[in-house]
């Protein structure tokens, strides 16, 4: 839709930052990292996770769903448009990867034992669909649909939602991320050698792998117009987004970073603006020796070494489907509070990325800020966000 802005008119956080916007807060403040053993479930892979603290899953085996419906209450709290859900046609777009899977490792374990297996397992992955089931609590008269393109399934859950508005099959989308730590992507991550156990370094010289975290970013966007109508004065807006994959490897991003320069050269072009007025970029960051090799040069290329970056899978760890929706938020938080936190876990400098993120709380003065998210099978994805 030509001529129109879309506002950012409320968002909502869950993770081991903090599981709310206050608590997260005061978490990057503090440099506060809340890391620990495994307890939400038995595995004997040693190795530090980001677990959301003090949050009681209200069903069981369905926690991806409850972390969404946290950070989604608090969304249409700031934002209000659950008042007009009757009158307003509100989409729901969700990225997850956890909360769709099939491959349920109690299915599989009961019927090699016993020859048998109970229909939970498919009773749990139809109600994975995050979008469907979260439309339909609410009653919502939008579209829906749930994104699972691995761990850029958030950002481009978001990018979806920013297109259906464009095109006016709504006028408000509720869109994001949401997963849960889970043994299947912790066994998997674990057996192609990228788990760390000890704490995530990202960037840093001396980064030995991720560690797996868990929780949900949401973000609401609607048309300007429709905001202002409805007494909300917006201050945060998203500007644009770029989706590109370079089909390199089945897990490991293109070395020359071609698909990542595309998706953030189509973010920009959408927004409109050039790489000097972005302020500072979320970046993907994940602490693993491919990953923030060719992000950082891909950064350095194109924003210059002088760039303010961070990652914050320091704070969450990696959230797997929820961390484009995760860092889009802090993107908005921090944009609005005119501050990014230290990139935690960061020391000391790697020659061969070039660049190194902000090692303090660093203020922030532009009006432009970045979020960007790789994904294994090679895609590439990265959002524009703006303030006032």
């Amino acid at each position: 839709m030509q001529g129109f802005r879309f506002a950012i008119s409320g968002f909502g956080i869950i993770s081991a930052c903090g599981n709310n916007i206050s608590e997260t807060i005061s978490n990057f403040s503090s440099k506060k990292r809340n890391c620990g053993k495994l307890t939400l479930f038995n595995s004997n892979i040693e190795c530090p996770v980001f677990e959301v603290k003090n949050f009681n899953s209200s069903s069981k085996n369905m926690r991806s769903l409850n972390l969404a419906f946290e950070a989604i209450k608090q969304a249409l709290a700031e934002s209000r448009l659950l008042e007009y859900k009757d009158s307003l046609r509100i989409g729901v777009s969700l990225g997850t990867t956890v909360a769709s899977q099939l491959n349920d490792i109690d299915f599989y374990r009961n019927y090699k034992l016993k020859g048998e297996a109970p229909l939970d397992s498919v009773n749990r992955y139809l109600k994975g669909n995050l979008a469907d089931a979260i439309s339909r609590h609410f009653g919502f008269k939008g579209p829906r649909c749930t994104i699972v393109n691995a761990c850029s399934s958030g950002t481009d859950a978001i990018g979806v939602g920013l297109s259906w508005l464009k095109a006016d099959f709504c006028d408000a989308v509720i869109c994001g991320g949401a997963d849960e730590l889970n043994l299947v992507p912790l066994a998997g991550f674990n057996s192609l050698g990228v788990v760390s156990n000890e704490l995530c370094k990202p960037f840093d010289k001396n980064r030995k792998g991720l560690n797996l975290g868990e929780g949900a970013g949401i973000i609401i966007i609607e048309k300007e117009e429709i905001c202002k109508k409805r007494g909300f004065s917006p201050d945060l807006f998203l500007n644009g987004y770029g989706l590109a994959c370079d089909a390199y490897h089945l897990t490991a991003p293109r070395p020359d970073g071609s698909g990542l320069k595309k998706a953030i050269e189509k973010a920009l072009t959408e927004a409109k603006i050039k790489p000097s007025e972005v302020s500072f970029v979320n970046a993907h960051g994940t602490a693993t020796r491919d990953n923030d090799k060719t992000e950082g040069n891909v950064l350095k290329e194109i924003f210059g070494k002088d760039i303010k970056f961070l990652s914050t899978k320091g704070f969450t760890g990696h959230t797997l489907g929820a961390a484009g929706g995760i860092e889009a938020v802090f993107t908005a938080l921090n944009l609005k509070l005119g501050w990014i936190p230290a990139s935690a876990g960061f020391d000391e400098f790697d020659e061969e990325i070039g660049i190194a993120p902000v090692t303090d709380k660093t203020e922030i003065k532009g009006k432009y800020a970045i979020s960007t998210s790789l994904a294994f099978g090679g895609n590439n994805s990265a959002l524009v966000i703006s303030r006032i």
